[in-house]
């Protein structure tokens, strides 16, 4: 099944942005469409997706276009290492846990230990 796609003025339109906006945001490697085999700039879910992180960063908090490519940069590493974090974790799991899960599960829920705290009672030695 082909994924849905949309052409520049739907996409244009629904976001409420000029096509020439979209171009620059091509222009700029921010945005890149899949072309047609006549040449045809068509969007998809996951452009789209992409879009409305570049509007929200633009619109709603003043972006450039330099901070916005660094931001989404930033963004992609961050959910890398995040995924490389998850699947060191379930490696971590198997070498150390094997046969022991229920011990893992309790020490991840398990509340940290803190030092005790003392109570001090200071009295004000001035008569009002």
């Amino acid at each position: 099944m082909k994924d849905k796609t949309y052409l520049i003025s739907a996409v244009a339109t629904k976001y409420n942005i000029h096509p020439q906006t979209l171009r620059l945001y091509e222009r700029e490697g921010l945005l890149i469409p899949s072309r047609t085999k006549g040449n045809t700039r068509v969007y998809t879910d996951q452009d789209l997706e992409k879009l409305e992180f570049i509007l929200n960063l633009s619109r709603e908090m003043g972006v450039n276009l330099a901070g916005i490519e660094i931001i989404y940069n930033m963004k992609q590493k961050m959910e890398k290492m995040q995924v490389e974090f998850s699947l060191f974790l379930e490696e971590l799991k198997k070498e150390f846990f094997s046969g022991r899960e229920n011990v893992f599960e309790q020490k991840k829920n398990a509340l940290v230990k803190s030092a005790s705290s003392t109570l001090a009672i200071f009295k004000d030695d001035e008569k009002k």
